[in-house]
Protein backbone atom coordinates (compact mmCIF):
# COMPACT_ATOMS: atom_id res chain seq x y z
CA UNK A 1 0.00 0.00 0.00
CA UNK A 2 1.14 3.54 -0.67
CA UNK A 3 1.51 6.00 2.19
CA UNK A 4 -1.65 7.80 1.08
CA UNK A 5 -3.54 4.51 1.11
CA UNK A 6 -2.31 3.84 4.66
CA UNK A 7 -3.43 7.32 5.71
CA UNK A 8 -6.86 6.81 4.16
CA UNK A 9 -7.27 3.47 5.92
CA UNK A 10 -6.39 4.85 9.35
CA UNK A 11 -8.57 7.92 8.77
CA UNK A 12 -11.50 5.67 7.96
CA UNK A 13 -10.84 3.60 11.08
CA UNK A 14 -10.94 6.77 13.19
CA UNK A 15 -14.62 7.21 12.39
CA UNK A 16 -15.35 4.48 14.96
CA UNK A 17 -14.10 6.87 17.64
CA UNK A 18 -16.42 9.73 16.67
CA UNK A 19 -18.95 10.25 19.45
CA UNK A 20 -22.44 10.59 17.91
CA UNK A 21 -24.23 13.92 18.26
CA UNK A 22 -21.24 15.52 19.98
CA UNK A 23 -18.73 18.24 19.22
CA UNK A 24 -15.42 16.64 18.26
CA UNK A 25 -11.91 18.02 18.11
CA UNK A 26 -10.17 17.83 14.74
CA UNK A 27 -6.44 18.33 14.20
CA UNK A 28 -4.29 19.29 11.25
CA UNK A 29 -2.19 17.53 8.63
CA UNK A 30 -2.35 15.25 5.63
CA UNK A 31 -3.78 12.27 7.55
CA UNK A 32 -6.36 14.51 9.17
CA UNK A 33 -7.33 15.81 5.72
CA UNK A 34 -8.32 12.25 4.84
CA UNK A 35 -10.21 11.96 8.13
CA UNK A 36 -12.16 15.16 7.43
CA UNK A 37 -13.09 13.85 3.99
CA UNK A 38 -14.25 10.57 5.54
CA UNK A 39 -16.16 12.44 8.24
CA UNK A 40 -18.15 14.22 5.53
CA UNK A 41 -19.89 10.93 4.77
CA UNK A 42 -21.44 10.89 8.26
CA UNK A 43 -21.72 14.61 8.96
CA UNK A 44 -25.35 14.22 10.05
CA UNK A 45 -24.04 12.32 13.12
CA UNK A 46 -21.69 15.14 14.14
CA UNK A 47 -23.10 18.12 15.99
CA UNK A 48 -20.07 20.30 15.19
CA UNK A 49 -16.28 20.37 15.32
CA UNK A 50 -13.55 22.42 16.94
CA UNK A 51 -10.50 22.75 14.71
CA UNK A 52 -6.81 23.26 15.42
CA UNK A 53 -6.09 25.33 12.30
CA UNK A 54 -7.53 27.62 9.67
CA UNK A 55 -6.68 24.92 7.10
CA UNK A 56 -8.80 22.27 8.80
CA UNK A 57 -11.57 24.76 9.52
CA UNK A 58 -11.86 25.58 5.82
CA UNK A 59 -11.95 21.89 4.87
CA UNK A 60 -14.60 21.07 7.48
CA UNK A 61 -16.82 23.93 6.41
CA UNK A 62 -16.43 22.98 2.76
CA UNK A 63 -18.01 19.65 3.69
CA UNK A 64 -20.88 21.36 5.50
CA UNK A 65 -19.61 20.64 9.03
CA UNK A 66 -20.12 23.48 11.51
CA UNK A 67 -16.95 24.69 13.25
CA UNK A 68 -17.19 26.22 16.72
CA UNK A 69 -14.80 28.22 18.85
CA UNK A 70 -13.53 26.15 21.77
CA UNK A 71 -14.86 28.78 24.18
CA UNK A 72 -18.37 27.83 23.06
CA UNK A 73 -17.86 24.16 23.99
CA UNK A 74 -18.25 22.79 27.52
CA UNK A 75 -17.36 19.16 26.74
CA UNK A 76 -15.07 17.75 24.06
CA UNK A 77 -15.26 13.93 24.27
CA UNK A 78 -12.65 13.17 21.64
CA UNK A 79 -9.84 14.86 19.73
CA UNK A 80 -8.52 13.17 16.58
CA UNK A 81 -5.17 14.22 15.16
CA UNK A 82 -1.99 12.88 13.62
CA UNK A 83 1.64 13.01 14.76
CA UNK A 84 5.08 13.42 13.24
CA UNK A 85 6.49 10.83 15.65
CA UNK A 86 4.99 8.68 18.41
CA UNK A 87 6.93 6.58 20.90
CA UNK A 88 5.96 3.36 22.75
CA UNK A 89 4.51 5.34 25.66
CA UNK A 90 2.22 7.53 23.55
CA UNK A 91 4.40 10.64 23.70
CA UNK A 92 4.54 12.51 20.40
CA UNK A 93 6.27 15.15 18.37
CA UNK A 94 3.70 17.30 16.57
CA UNK A 95 3.78 20.61 14.77
CA UNK A 96 5.17 19.78 11.35
CA UNK A 97 2.18 21.63 9.94
CA UNK A 98 2.69 24.55 12.30
CA UNK A 99 -0.52 24.20 14.34
CA UNK A 100 1.08 22.89 17.54
CA UNK A 101 -0.32 25.50 19.94
CA UNK A 102 -3.94 25.02 19.00
CA UNK A 103 -3.37 21.26 18.80
CA UNK A 104 -2.05 21.24 22.34
CA UNK A 105 -5.01 23.27 23.57
CA UNK A 106 -7.47 20.82 22.03
CA UNK A 107 -5.54 17.83 23.37
CA UNK A 108 -5.77 19.29 26.86
CA UNK A 109 -9.48 20.05 26.47
CA UNK A 110 -10.45 16.61 25.17
CA UNK A 111 -11.43 13.66 27.33
CA UNK A 112 -9.81 11.27 24.85
CA UNK A 113 -7.00 11.84 22.35
CA UNK A 114 -6.96 9.49 19.36
CA UNK A 115 -3.75 9.70 17.34
CA UNK A 116 -3.95 8.53 13.71
CA UNK A 117 -0.67 7.67 11.99
CA UNK A 118 0.89 5.38 9.43
CA UNK A 119 3.47 2.93 10.75
CA UNK A 120 6.41 5.07 9.61
CA UNK A 121 5.66 7.47 12.48
CA UNK A 122 6.37 4.86 15.18
CA UNK A 123 9.77 5.39 16.79
CA UNK A 124 11.66 3.97 19.75
CA UNK A 125 13.03 7.41 20.69
CA UNK A 126 11.69 10.84 19.76
CA UNK A 127 13.88 13.39 18.04
CA UNK A 128 14.73 12.26 14.52
CA UNK A 129 11.91 14.53 13.34
CA UNK A 130 12.91 18.14 14.13
CA UNK A 131 11.09 19.39 17.23
CA UNK A 132 8.93 22.45 16.46
CA UNK A 133 8.91 25.25 19.01
CA UNK A 134 6.51 28.18 18.53
CA UNK A 135 8.05 31.43 19.72
CA UNK A 136 7.08 35.07 20.11
CA UNK A 137 9.14 36.78 17.38
CA UNK A 138 11.08 39.13 19.70
CA UNK A 139 12.27 36.11 21.74
CA UNK A 140 13.47 34.03 18.78
CA UNK A 141 17.20 34.41 19.36
CA UNK A 142 16.90 34.07 23.13
CA UNK A 143 15.04 30.80 22.71
CA UNK A 144 17.49 29.66 20.05
CA UNK A 145 20.38 30.15 22.51
CA UNK A 146 18.60 28.14 25.19
CA UNK A 147 17.96 25.34 22.74
CA UNK A 148 21.60 25.36 21.68
CA UNK A 149 22.58 24.88 25.34
CA UNK A 150 20.52 21.69 25.29
CA UNK A 151 22.38 20.42 22.24
CA UNK A 152 19.77 21.37 19.66
CA UNK A 153 20.29 23.08 16.32
CA UNK A 154 17.29 25.42 16.15
CA UNK A 155 16.48 26.64 12.65
CA UNK A 156 13.88 29.26 11.81
CA UNK A 157 11.08 27.96 9.61
CA UNK A 158 11.58 30.52 6.88
CA UNK A 159 8.58 32.30 5.40
CA UNK A 160 6.14 30.76 7.87
CA UNK A 161 3.89 32.48 10.40
CA UNK A 162 1.56 30.50 12.65
CA UNK A 163 -2.17 31.12 12.85
CA UNK A 164 -1.33 32.91 16.10
CA UNK A 165 1.10 35.33 14.40
CA UNK A 166 4.27 33.71 15.76
CA UNK A 167 7.37 32.01 14.37
CA UNK A 168 8.58 28.42 14.59
CA UNK A 169 12.04 27.12 15.37
CA UNK A 170 12.61 23.55 14.20
CA UNK A 171 15.13 21.89 16.49
CA UNK A 172 17.43 19.28 14.93
CA UNK A 173 19.80 16.89 16.63
CA UNK A 174 17.90 16.04 19.81
CA UNK A 175 17.59 12.55 21.30
CA UNK A 176 14.61 12.89 23.60
CA UNK A 177 14.92 10.25 26.29
CA UNK A 178 12.64 11.99 28.82
CA UNK A 179 10.01 13.82 26.75
CA UNK A 180 7.80 15.00 29.63
CA UNK A 181 10.78 16.53 31.44
CA UNK A 182 12.03 18.30 28.31
CA UNK A 183 8.54 19.56 27.53
CA UNK A 184 8.25 21.09 30.98
CA UNK A 185 11.74 22.62 30.80
CA UNK A 186 11.20 24.26 27.42
CA UNK A 187 7.81 25.61 28.43
CA UNK A 188 9.54 27.64 31.15
CA UNK A 189 11.70 29.60 28.68
CA UNK A 190 10.26 33.11 28.28
CA UNK A 191 9.06 33.62 24.73
CA UNK A 192 8.19 29.98 24.11
CA UNK A 193 4.48 29.76 23.25
CA UNK A 194 4.34 26.00 22.84
CA UNK A 195 6.78 23.16 22.30
CA UNK A 196 5.75 20.38 19.94
CA UNK A 197 6.30 17.67 22.54
CA UNK A 198 3.02 16.04 23.54
CA UNK A 199 4.16 13.97 26.50
CA UNK A 200 2.57 15.46 29.61
CA UNK A 201 -0.69 15.02 27.72
CA UNK A 202 0.05 12.26 25.21
CA UNK A 203 -2.23 10.02 23.17
CA UNK A 204 -4.80 7.78 24.82
CA UNK A 205 -5.13 5.65 21.71
CA UNK A 206 -3.06 5.27 18.54
CA UNK A 207 -4.54 3.94 15.32
CA UNK A 208 -1.65 2.73 13.18
CA UNK A 209 -1.93 2.05 9.47
CA UNK A 210 0.43 -0.65 8.24
CA UNK A 211 0.80 -3.24 5.51
CA UNK A 212 -1.46 -5.64 7.43
CA UNK A 213 -4.20 -3.10 8.04
CA UNK A 214 -5.01 -0.78 10.94
CA UNK A 215 -4.05 -1.77 14.47
CA UNK A 216 -4.99 -0.06 17.72
CA UNK A 217 -2.62 0.64 20.59
CA UNK A 218 -4.00 1.85 23.92
CA UNK A 219 -1.89 3.80 26.42
CA UNK A 220 -2.40 3.97 30.17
Amino acid sequence: MTQDELKKAVAQAALRHVVPDAVIGVGTGSTVDFFIDALAGMRERVRAAVSSSERSTARLRAHGIEVLDLNQVEHLPVYIDGADEIDPGGAMIKGGGGALTREKILAEAAARFVCIVDASKLVALLGAFPLPVEVVPMARELVRRRLRELGGDARLREGFVTDNGNQILDVHGLRIEHPAELEHRLNQVPGVVTVGLFARRGADVALIGGADGVTQRDFD
